[in-house]
Order: structure tokens, then C-alpha cells, then sequence
């Protein structure tokens, strides 16, 4: 069984002058020869990206697309026509986005946030900029404080949505961030709060004691890196913390907490300051 718009391990059936064949069950399928591995031969296995060429050819190829059927990410336009546009996806033969599949007509060399799909009708592989319909919040795969991948979707009076886990959809907060995101943006974080209707608030980082022992060694080796004295405290401006160290004020003051708890930093009335070892 073989999956097109995804990669797939095949066998090499046999060899030409222009590429391979590989064996995909009821039909071979051709590698050409310019994405051949030096020394392929008869039966060893090769792991593949499967797709239709510019012919309606099923094809193979060893290069690695942005993403595979089933994504969601930005890519850029490079052409426009009446039928669609056509975005770079890291191919040769450029991902299809049809017009029926466009919220607005797609400009060359605009960037769009889309997810990859295959059509039910040709088999082939295109784009959707119209990605509500693969997200729901119905059954959630996620909890409170589990980890996850965040893709920004848009903005909104309170916060921006996200799309969590490719799969669902939650409210970043604005007081949770200190810089302008853009939509497209991947981000790492974790689930703060299911509200009731499984609407889901996240936050950035990482959740609980985990997220201060990783920011301690960040404000160790910053501190080192500045003779032993920094100029941040729990009075500084929460956009000046965020800006130089990269976390929010809440989690400046965990963690420096943690760290004068451990003797390894002490406060002054301008910073905070690194212990010296015996």
C-alpha cells in the first residue's frame, strides 16, 4: 500500500538509464535518475516522497517538500493563473492550490498559510488556504499543562488563535506575549486552561518547574556573560525583561526566586547579582 503526498520505503525492482523503478504493488514507479543514491541496486530499500509530476505521472523523488499531505505551514506563492497558484514547496514541480481553495485571490510572492491535502477526485496532491474545516475542538487529543506545538492563525480583539497540534484551536493571550507574532509563526508551548465548550487558552514555553529550571541556566549563563550583574528586577518593565531575556515577567521572577532560594544569585536594589563559589 502505498501513500501518495507522503514518504514511503520501496523497494528498487529494477534499473534504467534514467532513473529506477520502484515496487509500489500493482504499478512501478519511476525515481529518476538525478535523485538516485550512488550504488542503488535491485531489492535494497529506499525511503521516498511520492507524488504526480507535471503529466499525471506518479513519481518519486528523495528530495524532502516543506511538508507532507496532512501539514499545515506557510509557504510562498511563485505563480499565479486563472485556475490557481502555485506555491514553492521545496520541489521541483510546485504544490497547486486551486482557485475554489484560495479565501482571496493568491498574489505572487505573498506568503500564505495553508494546509496540504489530496484530492479525493484526481488523487493529487494540492493546497487549502480554507483550514477551518480540518480543525475541531470536539475531541481533544490534549490537557492541562501537556505540551504543544502552536502555529499562529490569526488575530483577534484578545489574542491570537492558534492552531495547536495541527489539529485544534486555542486563544493566546495577549498578556502573554511581549512582541508582535505573525501568522504562519510556529511557536512552542502548553495548555494553560480547557474552558468550558473545550475552548483552550496557551500559554508560551514551558509549563511549571520544568520552564523554571530551564530559564535559571539562561539567566546563569547571561549573568555570567555580563561580569556577574544584571539590571533586571522584580520592578523592571515586563516588555524590557522580555526583550533581554526572551520570558515573561512572571517567569523572571519564578525563576530568579528559585535561584536566590539556591544561593546562587542575590538581589540588589538596581539588579540581580551572581554568588561568587567558596
Amino acid at each position: 500500500m502505498i501513500n501518495i503526498g507522503a514518504y514511503n520505503r520501496l523497494k528498487v525492482k529494477k534499473t534504467s538509464d534514467f532513473g529506477v523503478f520502484l515496487d509500489g504493488g500493482e504499478q512501478e514507479i519511476l525515481l529518476p535518475k538525478r535523485y538516485v543514491p550512488a550504488g542503488a541496486k535491485p531489492g535494497d530499500e529506499l525511503e521516498v516522497f511520492l507524488y504526480h509530476d507535471s503529466e499525471n505521472r506518479l513519481i518519486a523523488t528523495t528530495d524532502k517538500p516543506k511538508g507532507v499531505a496532512g501539514d499545515i505551514l506557510l509557504l510562498k506563492a511563485v505563480d499565479d493563473t486563472e485556475q490557481g497558484a502555485f506555491l514553492d514547496w521545496g520541489l521541483m514541480k510546485d504544490l497547486f492550490v486551486p482557485r475554489s481553495q484560495q479565501m482571496s485571490r493568491m498574489q505572487k510572492g505573498q506568503e500564505y498559510l495553508v494546509r496540504i491535502y489530496i484530492d479525493n477526485l484526481t488523487g493529487r496532491i494540492a493546497a487549502t488556504e480554507k483550514i477551518d474545516p480540518y480543525l475541531s475542538n470536539e475531541q481533544l487529543t490534549v490537557k492541562e499543562m501537556d505540551p504543544v506545538e502552536m502555529i499562529i492563525y490569526r488575530r483577534t480583539q484578545l489574542g491570537y488563535v492558534v492552531i495547536i497540534n495541527q489539529q485544534h484551536t486555542g486563544l493566546l493571550h495577549f498578556n502573554e506575549v511581549f512582541r508582535t507574532l505573525d501568522i504562519g509563526e510556529r511557536l512552542q508551548g502548553f495548555v494553560k486552561k480547557i474552558k468550558e465548550e473545550n475552548k483552550i487558552d496557551v500559554v508560551l514555553g514551558q509549563a511549571g518547574y520544568k520552564k523554571v529550571e530551564d530559564e535559571s541556566a539562561k539567566i546563569l549563563r547571561l549573568l555570567q556573560e555580563n561580569n556577574g550583574y544584571l539590571p533586571y528586577h522584580d520592578k523592571s518593565d515586563p516588555e524590557e525583561i522580555y526583550a533581554f531575556f526572551g520570558m515573561s515577567k512572571k517567569t523572571f521572577k519564578m525563576t530568579t526566586g528559585s535561584l536566590y532560594k539556591q544561593h546562587k544569585i542575590e538581589f540588589t536594589q538596581t539588579g540581580i547579582k551572581l554568588v561568587e563559589e567558596e
